[in-house]
């Protein structure tokens, strides 16, 4: 019988080595990874304690309406939807027709009181005048009285000639009487203000301002920056006074209203930092922003329905409560938003320093000054009518120019 010895291989043992260390170096890879997810699922448990985060947000701004400040129709228009405007842009035309027939008419009134005063002081120096003449009149009369009233008793003259002379120096002295009383009236109408600071003077200058603006009122303007939206108003119609036309949405001044959970409120402070990601330019885009105020109620508090919970049939509901939150005007400026975009927001509620309540949502007041009743235009032409009336000499004395 012959013994045959199956012959081993000369590779078995270095493939069983090499096994043995890609063994070894997986579970070493493995071990790394184990420990890499532990340590990275700590960290993210740990940050995510300190942040609250809701997909309930939306992008929300001032809608500026655009209305009319008088009736009137529409004959040009200069914007439209979605057209980008400055404050100051024209952006309605009402026919100014009638306002130019009320300018023209407030420009004549001003005129003609100017002229008024004027002759008022004429008055009160030709009444000066005749008071002057009247006391020289009393004077004389008066002597005449009395030298007659010696010579009636030497029969020289008559008890007549004496009673003329008598009745003629009271009449004489009540003529200087009216005469004073007279002044005393048209002094009280001048008064001791120059002409353009006359009552009548003021009174119709205001007119003349109120019919500029009604003038100025025709030329609707941008309230301002941003973009058009909400047009209704066309060509040819007739619009009143209050009457909405359009509006304006400055896309540089908008904000985040997050509709957190009432239960993700207790350590959210005023101040606190946010992470804002939006879906119209995806998660690559982060915005920078900062808690700025808490609504004053739920959503549900001011709903053109709240629940009553006391008919009975309450059923618990978390509530949400609308959070502010401001955007880096930098992001802003570089990636714009539109209003009513769907955001996602991530408070970061570590610091809870801040306040519960804010006590200033806007750091600039928004707001367009209207300066149409103070117009130095108009404020010029209405010297420049007190002078060409005749009350240039004295309206150097207090300043008007």
């Amino acid at each position: 019988m012959t013994d045959v010895t199956s012959p081993v291989s000369p590779v078995t043992a270095p493939d069983q080595k090499m096994k043995s260390r890609r063994r070894s170096l997986l579970l070493a890879l493995a071990t790394v990874v184990a420990l890499g997810a532990a340590a990275w699922a700590t960290t993210a448990f740990v940050i995510s304690a300190n942040i609250e985060s809701t997909d309930d947000a939306y992008v929300s701004g001032d809608v500026v309406q655009v209305t009319s400040e008088a009736p009137g129709n529409v004959i040009g228009l200069h914007a439209d939807d979605t057209q980008r405007v400055k404050a100051g842009d024209t952006l309605i035309e009402l026919d100014p027709a009638d306002a130019k027939i009320s300018m023209s008419a407030a420009e004549a009134g001003l005129a003609q009181a100017v002229r008024g005063v004027k002759a008022l002081l004429a008055q009160a120096d030709q009444l000066r005048a005749q008071i002057a003449a009247r006391e020289a009149d009393v004077e004389r009369a008066q002597d005449d009285a009395k030298r007659r009233a010696a010579l009636i008793a030497t029969g020289a003259i008559s008890r007549e000639d004496f009673a003329h002379a008598r009745d003629n120096s009271a009449e004489q002295a009540a003529g200087l009487v009216a005469a004073r009383a007279e002044l005393d009236q048209v002094l009280t109408r001048i008064g001791n203000t120059p002409v353009a600071f006359h009552p009548d003077v003021l009174s119709t200058a205001a007119k003349l301002r109120s019919a500029a603006l009604a003038l100025r009122r025709t030329n609707i303007v941008a309230p301002a920056d941003g973009i058009v939206a909400k047009r209704s108003v066309q060509v040819g119609q007739h619009v009143d006074s209050g009457s909405p036309l359009m509006a304006v949405v400055p896309l540089d001044n908008v904000w985040i209203d997050a509709n957190f959970k009432e239960v993700q409120l207790q350590r959210m402070r005023v101040g606190q930092k946010a992470r804002i990601t939006s879906d119209i330019y995806g998660g690559k885009i982060v915005y920078r922003g900062t808690v700025a105020g808490f609504a004053a109620g739920s959503g549900n508090a001011f709903a053109l329905l709240p629940s009553q919970n006391a008919t009975g049939n309450w059923i618990k509901i978390v509530q949400r409560v609308p959070v502010r939150v401001l955007v880096d005007a930098a992001d802003l400026k570089a990636h714009p938003l539109r209003v009513g975009l769907s955001t996602v927001v991530d408070v970061d509620v570590a610091d809870g320093e801040g306040p519960l309540v804010s006590s200033e949502v806007r750091n600039q007041p928004f707001s367009r000054k209207n300066s149409a009743g103070d117009d130095p235009a108009v404020s010029a032409l209405i010297a420049k009518i007190i002078a060409d009336n005749g009350g240039a000499d004295q309206m150097a004395a207090t300043g008007v120019r």
